[in-house]
């Protein structure tokens, strides 16, 4: 009986936790968040490094509140003109050091949870490592970097806004936002965190469970090989019932852990185990290592589910799972990519939820893990895609596909993910119906997630010329009733044998099946704006409640109808900045009554 970690679950279960935790699945007892008002420097003539800004407080003139971008309102400075390189000046206290739980022999480790686009780190004037990847968390040991203090923590972030190369997603590259693009992005933009750790300590943690096999594997990663071998006990709780409890011992810096769950496989988990968007059933855990510096405990927690097809229909633990997804671009009128307050990411769940969808699509962003966590809690899926490059060449390639592998580790263990979709209507590889090599890529980077994780289904181009996908993902903003029931009802086929609806193929070379599920995943998009926006745009316009309602329905009643399409996501939840096509204002107030809303999305 693994004693120490079922300790740890009754002390503190991860499922149980308010939201605030950075990196909800390996949470530790304590943390010390950094994000607060600190010194902040424009660097226009990238002059910085010359002249060891990281050594004196002299430029930091600004101020700006984290983890804030500048081109916010929210962070205190609000300028959204080209600045390519920003600096920060955060300071590290005694006390933030103290709430970490830092104690002698243990090591201070520095997180971030993002910052766009490449970041170099000093710590009292000691360079402690750098990072390139605009959405994917990382972190340094600071520990020896550390002088006698005060402490500050000098970042240097420097973003391209011209840099096509760069993924960037919706970020414009144009001084104001155009069409479909929004406000650019620079630097820290998540959480930034303080923690201690043993030298031996676990770093990265991953689930795979296996519901018809009955079992769940555990991924350990540790920094080092340890030498000699150490213990690590693994529990796994469901309330006061403990499942199963394993102790392994660990010799190479990766080690899988087993825990065999009671019962008979797909029968043990049927009914009271499962996670599902009706029953989100999380199952608390924790890991203790025994290194030779001392213990180092971690709570955790993880959804009993598979993703996969059954015939033509996506499905939850080989159940059917008919997809009522919404496109969510994860924006704030004052705080940009960036959620006001961290609670607004489980108001931004709630809401969904209660507009009567099961799945979400973040759009071009891969949102704070602590979304996932509230959508693993409250039960809503979600598409994770990421930030798109638009230009093709080996930078581009190198720099996606490092960016998508760390976002692939990073979000693997949350059950609400049930989809990955590195490319989005060709975005950055615009020939790949005419060039081998951009075909090469869209599939080689499919299947590389596969690799990743062999668990979920893969997109490798949502909307048109898919290439290795599987599931056949169409974007068509159609508004016309009878347009909509003619070709997804009676045509669908010869449109899966030629074209989307629109501008590009379906299907790109022999590699591609179509006897996969179908899904519209960009539909909708009816504008719809009660009292003004005449700079404002959508697919269509609704001119009353009333005819708001009807073009909704006449979108989805033919989809639901047809029995090739599996599923679609609305575009889109809120409006935001030129686009008006949401279903609630960018406040996040809904067009119609939510009922209302519901029953439409439903179709109950």
């Amino acid at each position: 009986m693994a004693r120490a970690a079922l300790q740890i679950i009754h002390d503190r279960p991860a499922s149980h936790q308010d939201g605030t935790y950075p990196r909800p699945q390996l949470v530790r007892a304590a943390w010390a968040g950094l994000d607060r008002e600190v010194g902040f420097a424009y660097d226009d003539e990238l002059a910085g490094l010359a002249q060891r800004w990281y050594e004196t407080p002299e430029p930091f003139t600004r101020r700006i509140l984290l983890p804030f971008p500048p081109e916010s309102q929210a962070s205190l400075v609000g300028d959204t003109d080209f600045h390519p390189c920003v600096w920060y000046r955060l300071p590290l206290t005694d006390a933030d050091v103290e709430a970490a739980g830092h104690q002698a022999g243990q090591r201070l480790v520095l997180h971030f949870g993002a910052v766009d686009h490449r970041a170099t780190v000093w710590v009292d004037g000691h360079f402690v490592g750098s990072h390139e990847g605009g959405q994917a968390p990382f972190s340094f040991d600071v520990t020896d970097a550390l002088g006698d203090g005060p402490h500050q923590v000098t970042v240097m972030a420097y973003e391209d806004p011209l840099d096509m190369t760069q993924p960037r997603g919706k970020q414009d590259w144009q001084r104001e936002p155009h069409s479909i693009w929004y406000h650019r992005t620079t630097g820290i933009w998540r959480t930034v965190w303080l923690e201690s750790v043993p030298a031996f300590h676990l770093a990265r943690l991953a689930w795979r469970p296996a519901v018809a096999k009955g079992y769940v594997e555990c991924i350990l990663e540790y920094p080092v090989r340890p030498d000699p071998p150490v213990d690590v006990e693994i529990a796994l709780t469901h309330g006061a019932t403990v499942l199963a409890s394993v102790t392994v011992q660990v010799s190479e810096r990766t080690t899988t852990g087993t825990l065999d769950l009671p019962g008979d496989g797909w029968t043990l988990a049927h009914d009271a185990l499962l996670w599902s968007p009706e029953s989100p059933t999380l199952l608390d855990a924790a890991i203790v290592t025994h290194g030779p510096d001392g213990d180092d405990a971690v709570a955790s927690y993880l959804g009993m589910r598979d993703v996969g097809v059954v015939g033509d229909r996506l499905a939850l633990s080989g159940r059917p799972f008919p997809l009522r997804s919404v496109l969510e671009q994860g924006y704030w009128p004052e705080s940009h990519l960036v959620p006001p307050h961290v609670t607004a990411l489980r108001d931004e769940v709630e809401l969904i939820l209660a507009l009567g969808f099961n799945s979400v699509r973040v759009h071009q962003k891969v949102e704070d893990p602590r979304f996932c966590f509230w959508a693993d809690k409250l039960g809503l899926t979600v598409w994770s895609e990421t930030a798109a490059a638009y230009v093709f060449d080996s930078s581009a390639v190198a720099r996606l596909t490092r960016e998508w592998v760390d976002l692939v580790r990073t979000y693997e263990s949350h059950p609400s993910v049930i989809c990955w979709v590195p490319f989005n209507e060709s975005w950055g590889i615009d020939g790949v119906s005419t060039d081998p090599a951009q075909a090469a890529f869209s599939r080689g980077l499919a299947d590389l997630t596969r690799a990743l994780d062999p668990t979920r289904p893969v997109i490798s181009n949502d909307g048109w010329e898919h290439t290795s996908s599987d599931l056949l993902t169409i974007h068509d903003y159609t508004w016309s009733r009878d347009v909509l029931v003619a070709r997804y009802a009676d045509g669908i086929e010869a449109l899966l044998r030629t074209a989307t609806a629109g501008p590009r193929v379906l299907v790109v070379g022999d590699a591609q099946a179509t006897d996969v599920p179908v899904m519209l995943t960009e539909v909708g998009g009816v504008r719809f704006v009660p009292e003004s926006g005449a700079d404002t745009w959508g697919y269509s316009t609704a001119t009353s409640t009333d005819d708001y309602a009807e073009r909704i329905a006449a979108i989805l009643e033919p989809l639901r109808a047809s029995p090739r399409v599996a599923g679609f996501c609305w575009t889109q939840l809120t409006d935001t900045l030129q686009e008006a096509n949401g279903l609630c204002t960018a406040d996040r107030v809904p067009k119609l009554p939510v009922e209302r809303l519901r029953r439409l999305v439903t179709g109950e």
